[in-house]
């Protein structure tokens, strides 16, 4: 008895990056097991014990797997609908004796690893390795059965942009069955979703995708509206589509007054498809059903959050890459959750695309759509600790002018910076020496050749050079200049 004990406390006491996974199902493959750790981090190496229903995870530092315990120790993950049971193990690392092993980088993972942190390098060398990448195409069909609940479209896209960057979306009802169209801009993305996602249920019990390949090749959008949306052109008219949510919502469900129950693991991953708890909450009128997160909505609710670390000016930087803030709202009960106002729905989008599942200040962010429509600014007395601020007037938006260039130089978060704007009097060691003094460990350097204001910073993480931006973003260096930070899609 005291062996069990001490057995049940391990994921306490010795954190390591190697975590092993019990009472996995028979038919899980190592790609489901490996997307579990992928909301975390980089998962390094799997060692699956297929007749003890057993696995051991690597993860690429003690970080993610510490984030990945704490996460899963109150939400207990499911796979194919059973709970498996996640704790440290004994191992520092897994060391793969077998050459054969190590001559072949297991497919699920590299796959998985490619597809989550835009290495996309990783597949070429995968297809050499005898053909683990799919000869499909980037079009995905979509059968949702036992539809007791709604999908709509923003919330396919907010599962499937997940795996990688979603293009286009056509819904619509054919034999009975509720069915999309969805379009990657990627073969890759559109596989790796495929795999992860195909006989799970957006929320428990109900809602279960089936999911294949289309033979399309190319899906044709003529209006965005709520049954069709292509995310590359905002200038498409609503056209005809424009019923409203509860009319076009509460014909195909059988059970109108279902409140779903949902899971909240991270979001995008199975079977947890994301979905705050009551995401589908039944209001007086039958039939009458609210979502979370108005489609076309600016407002963004984003949770997980460091308490100890989070500002508003922090959130209105960071979330300012992909958008331009308008007011940013923590939580005065909850520090750990904020409201962020973009200035209209696409850029809200963005931030969600690139800003979800992201480590900040040691925990992994979730970005979702909020079902509020406007942050409230405080009543003149009311007791807010300046959590609550407005940033519309702010000189610091980047997408002020609809001809800048920042348009055209968005990027996913990244280790490497793009610096802009310094003044000639500042040099190498000028720029290095502050980065460190904010806790960054500087990895490479550059000058651009053609132009001195610019440089490219490389830091020791992704995480790392997100505190930096938020930290160094309009820094002062004197005399009214002031440095430009972004992320970068180049490394030095």
């Amino acid at each position: 008895n005291e062996k069990k004990k001490s057995k049940g406390k391990r994921s306490q006491c010795s954190p390591s990056r190697v975590l092993h996974i019990r009472q996995i199902p028979n038919g899980v493959t190592g790609a489901e097991v490996v997307s579990l750790g992928l909301p975390f981090g980089k998962v390094t190496n799997l060692l699956m014990l297929r007749g003890k229903g057993q696995a051991f995870l690597e993860m690429a530092s003690i970080d993610a797997a510490v984030s990945m315990v704490n996460y899963y120790t109150p939400a207990t993950p499911h796979l194919h609908n059973q709970p498996v049971y996640i704790q440290y193990s004994n191992y520092k690392e897994l060391r793969t004796d077998n050459q054969h092993n190590q001559a072949r980088p297991q497919p699920a993972l590299q796959c998985a690893n490619a597809v989550q942190h835009g290495n996309l390098g990783i597949t070429s060398a995968l297809a050499a390795e005898g053909g683990v990448l799919p000869s499909n195409g980037s079009v995905l069909r979509i059968v949702v059965e036992n539809v007791f609940c709604p999908v709509t479209l923003d919330i396919l896209y907010q599962i499937f942009s997940k795996f990688g960057f979603v293009l286009k979306i056509v819904m619509f009802h054919k034999n009975n069955q509720f069915q999309a169209l969805l379009q990657y801009a990627d073969a890759m993305h559109a596989y790796y979703a495929k795999m992860s996602l195909d006989g799970h249920c957006i929320y428990t019990g109900c809602c279960t995708l089936r999911i294949d390949f289309s033979k399309l090749t190319n899906l044709t959008v003529k209006y965005n509206n709520d049954k069709s949306r292509d995310f590359t052109r905002i200038d498409l008219p609503f056209g005809d589509g424009q019923r409203t949510m509860e009319a076009s919502l509460s014909t195909p469900f059988a059970t109108q007054n279902t409140i779903c129950p949902s899971y909240t693991g991270p979001p995008g991953f199975a079977p947890a498809l994301g979905f705050p708890q009551g995401a589908v909450t039944t209001s007086a009128a039958p039939g009458h059903m609210t979502i979370p997160g108005i489609p076309g909505n600016s407002v963004l609710l984003v949770s997980n959050l460091n308490p100890e670390a989070i500002t508003p000016y922090g959130l209105f930087i960071l979330f300012g890459v992909y958008g331009d803030v308008h007011r940013v709202k923590i939580m005065f009960k909850k520090r750990g959750i904020a409201l962020v106002q973009m200035a209209d729905a696409t850029q809200a989008q963005l931030a969600i695309n690139y800003l979800n599942g992201q480590r900040l200040y040691g925990r992994v962010m979730h970005a979702t759509l909020s079902k509020y429509q406007t942050i409230q600014l405080p009543r003149e007395g009311q007791e807010d600790k300046g959590l609550t601020k407005d940033y519309s007037n702010s000189p610091l938006h980047r997408f002020k002018n609809p001809c800048s260039k920042n348009f055209q130089n968005i990027f996913p978060p990244s280790a490497t910076l793009h610096l802009s704007n310094i003044p000639p009097s500042v040099t190498v060691d000028d720029l290095k020496n502050l980065f460190t003094s904010k806790g960054s460990t500087v990895k490479g350097f550059k000058f651009f050749q053609k132009d001195c204001k610019m440089a490219l910073i490389q830091l020791g993480s992704v995480e790392e050079a997100v505190h930096a931006l938020i930290e160094l973003h309009n820094h002062d260096f004197g005399e009214n200049q002031h440095l430009r930070v972004s992320f970068s899609k180049s490394s030095i």
